[in-house]
Protein backbone atom coordinates (compact mmCIF):
# COMPACT_ATOMS: atom_id res chain seq x y z
CA UNK A 1 0.00 0.00 0.00
CA UNK A 2 1.02 3.14 -0.81
CA UNK A 3 1.59 6.09 2.24
CA UNK A 4 -0.68 8.95 2.31
CA UNK A 5 -3.26 8.17 0.32
CA UNK A 6 -5.67 6.08 1.78
CA UNK A 7 -8.46 7.86 4.31
CA UNK A 8 -8.00 7.27 7.83
CA UNK A 9 -9.59 3.95 9.31
CA UNK A 10 -11.31 4.26 13.02
CA UNK A 11 -13.79 2.94 15.34
CA UNK A 12 -17.20 4.22 15.32
CA UNK A 13 -20.56 3.91 17.14
CA UNK A 14 -23.46 3.06 14.48
CA UNK A 15 -27.06 2.93 16.61
CA UNK A 16 -29.61 0.83 14.85
CA UNK A 17 -33.13 1.81 14.80
CA UNK A 18 -34.34 -0.26 17.73
CA UNK A 19 -31.78 1.48 19.44
CA UNK A 20 -28.73 -1.35 20.15
CA UNK A 21 -25.50 0.02 19.23
CA UNK A 22 -22.33 -1.35 18.52
CA UNK A 23 -18.87 -0.72 17.98
CA UNK A 24 -17.29 -0.94 14.22
CA UNK A 25 -13.99 0.52 11.91
CA UNK A 26 -14.68 3.09 9.42
CA UNK A 27 -13.64 5.91 7.41
CA UNK A 28 -17.12 7.52 8.25
CA UNK A 29 -16.55 11.16 10.04
CA UNK A 30 -13.90 11.33 12.88
CA UNK A 31 -12.75 8.51 15.67
CA UNK A 32 -15.28 8.07 17.75
CA UNK A 33 -18.20 8.98 15.40
CA UNK A 34 -21.94 8.17 16.18
CA UNK A 35 -23.92 6.83 12.91
CA UNK A 36 -27.78 6.68 13.27
CA UNK A 37 -29.27 4.99 10.87
CA UNK A 38 -32.78 5.38 9.47
CA UNK A 39 -33.15 2.16 8.06
CA UNK A 40 -31.58 -1.32 9.30
CA UNK A 41 -32.16 -4.87 8.49
CA UNK A 42 -34.05 -5.12 11.56
CA UNK A 43 -36.71 -2.52 9.83
CA UNK A 44 -36.68 -2.59 6.13
CA UNK A 45 -39.08 -4.22 4.45
CA UNK A 46 -37.12 -6.45 2.48
CA UNK A 47 -36.39 -8.68 5.13
CA UNK A 48 -39.07 -7.71 8.15
CA UNK A 49 -41.65 -8.32 4.93
CA UNK A 50 -44.02 -5.41 6.48
CA UNK A 51 -44.56 -2.24 4.53
CA UNK A 52 -44.02 1.22 6.51
CA UNK A 53 -44.00 4.09 5.32
CA UNK A 54 -41.10 6.88 6.39
CA UNK A 55 -41.35 10.63 5.99
CA UNK A 56 -38.09 12.23 7.01
CA UNK A 57 -38.57 15.91 6.64
CA UNK A 58 -41.72 15.82 4.86
CA UNK A 59 -41.14 14.05 1.54
CA UNK A 60 -43.65 12.77 0.77
CA UNK A 61 -45.82 15.97 1.88
CA UNK A 62 -43.34 18.33 -0.16
CA UNK A 63 -44.00 15.80 -3.04
CA UNK A 64 -47.82 15.92 -2.61
CA UNK A 65 -48.00 19.33 -2.52
CA UNK A 66 -46.02 19.59 -5.77
CA UNK A 67 -47.94 17.07 -7.94
CA UNK A 68 -51.09 18.43 -6.46
CA UNK A 69 -52.42 20.23 -9.65
CA UNK A 70 -51.40 17.02 -12.28
CA UNK A 71 -54.60 15.54 -13.93
CA UNK A 72 -56.92 18.82 -13.60
CA UNK A 73 -58.31 21.05 -15.51
CA UNK A 74 -58.57 24.97 -15.28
Amino acid sequence: MKSGIHPDYHEITVIMTDGTEYKTRSCYGEPGATLRLDVDPKSHPAWTGVQRMLDTGGQVAKFNKRFAGIGTRK
